[in-house]
């Protein structure tokens, strides 16, 4: 059974992530939460972050990382490939208010 504070805390990042981060496809802006990447994302980054202060590069590689299917699942692409460079800039706000608040 997980702890319920850790809970809280991934819920928490996965809900700024999900709202602020989004994919860049054909112009369209899909957000992590409607592309329900935002808690598989959360749950990586809280587990990174458990292990010591997240650097900018360790953050970006969690993102190239997570495989996006695309095609159903014929390709995958890192998700730092689809994210764009203004959306990589909030994620990393998110980020560092996240570490943060860590005790």
């Amino acid at each position: 059974m997980s702890d319920p504070r850790t809970t809280e805390v991934i819920e928490r990042l996965a809900a700024d992530l999900g709202d602020r981060v989004y994919m860049d496809i054909a112009r369209w802006h899909l957000y992590l939460k409607d592309a329900h990447l935002d808690k598989i994302l959360a749950q990586r980054l809280y587990a990174q972050a458990e292990q010591g202060t997240l650097k900018e590069d360790q953050a970006l590689g969690i993102l190239r990382e997570i495989l996006v299917d695309i095609g159903g699942g014929r390709r995958q692409i890192p998700l730092l490939d689809l994210v764009p460079v203004q959306a990589q800039l909030a994620y990393m706000d998110v980020v560092e208010a996240f570490q943060k608040r860590l005790p």
